[in-house]
């Protein structure tokens, strides 16, 4: 990974990210996007000594498909995942395919809790359920999601694990509260089962109806801002958005699960690992610009991690804590 100088942000920025809070009922570490005139000032993360995802070895997934998802962007989302095993990588005949999804993860395995222990490098999806029914709706309020996760484990339909995070996927025709109206997803944690520990949850959905410009950029480009065309999306523009934002919710839950962790600011508005580098892709990124890129010969797609079953995925910047500055893969 190579270090990226941190910019100051003009006030026609196309897209920036930032955590905010959450509205009631309950706060959450939420993932926004909205214009800024300003950058982060000096980045950098402090360690407020609580709890990281650090229990295990393994940070187990578990993933709630709501509403009607094509095969195509489901195995998109599973690849993905599979992609965190550093013997799942893309090869050619001869070589293996570097950067991968495993090195960008590197960075954030390098954050560790008050006893040393790091964030592990293992990411393992153990579980899915279907809700293709649309069980609650087409219409979510954010106390809906916590408690539909809370009656998964609850029934014991899913595990209960202090050291996973759930994630509740939704589908383009789902409206949930806050999302595409500045919020592109969020992570958050519950007392699943009194006396047991809280568990970390999270939602990311698909933006390609919805928002595309606001969730999925730089595959697409937002209503408002200055003109520039999007770049190819390799999995297609609603995947690989929620393939970015559940690369930046799984490294801020992994590092802040429960807003005691890596964070810079209010706890109730921190910037997080990926956060504090907001709309860094690749090296030589400033605003409306993701930075240098690899693009695929024959589709013309833009992306720079190789992941598993042949996969191609844009990675945001990840805070380094080693350098104390924002690094993206390479």
């Amino acid at each position: 990974m190579s270090n990226v100088p941190q910019r100051s942000l003009p006030l026609f920025l196309l897209t920036i990210i930032i955590i905010a809070l959450a509205l009631p009922p309950a706060r959450s570490n939420e993932l926004n996007y909205q214009l800024s005139s300003s950058g982060p000032p000096s980045t950098k993360l402090t360690y407020h000594g609580g709890a990281l995802l650090t229990k295990q070895r393994t940070i187990n997934v578990f993933l709630l498909w709501y509403g009607a998802f094509s095969p195509k962007d489901r195995a998109t989302v599973n690849d993905f995942f599979a992609s965190f095993d550093p013997h799942q990588g893309s090869r050619t005949r001869t070589t293996r395919q570097e950067p991968t999804v495993s090195t960008w993860w590197k960075a954030i395995s390098s954050y560790k809790d008050k006893a040393g222990n790091p964030v592990p490098a293992t990411i393992k999806v153990v579980k899915q359920l279907d809700d293709g029914a649309y069980s609650l709706g087409k219409n979510l309020k954010r106390a809906q999601i916590a408690n539909y996760i809370q009656s998964k484990t609850t029934s014991k339909a899913l595990p209960l694990d202090s050291n996973g995070v759930y994630f509740v996927l939704t589908a383009k025709d789902v409206q949930v509260e806050r999302f595409c109206m500045g919020s592109c997803g969020f992570h958050d944690s519950i007392s699943a089962v009194p006396g047991m520990g809280r568990v970390v949850y999270s939602h990311v959905g698909d933006p390609s109806l919805q928002c595309p410009g606001l969730c999925a950029w730089p595959y697409a480009v937002p209503a408002y801002g200055p003109p520039g065309r999007p770049l190819v999306a390799p999995n297609g523009v609603g995947a690989d958005g929620m393939i970015m934002i559940i690369a930046t919710v799984l490294a801020g839950a992994a590092t802040n699960p429960f807003k005691t962790g890596y964070y810079q600011g209010d706890a109730s508005a921190p910037l997080e690992a990926v956060t504090a580098c907001p709309g860094i892709f690749g090296a030589g990124a400033y605003p409306g610009y993701p930075g240098d890129l690899k693009v695929d010969n024959g589709s013309k797609a833009s992306y720079n991690a190789f992941g598993a079953s042949g996969g191609k995925y844009l990675l945001p910047a990840i805070w380094d804590p080693m350098s104390s500055q924002c690094k993206v893969i390479a």
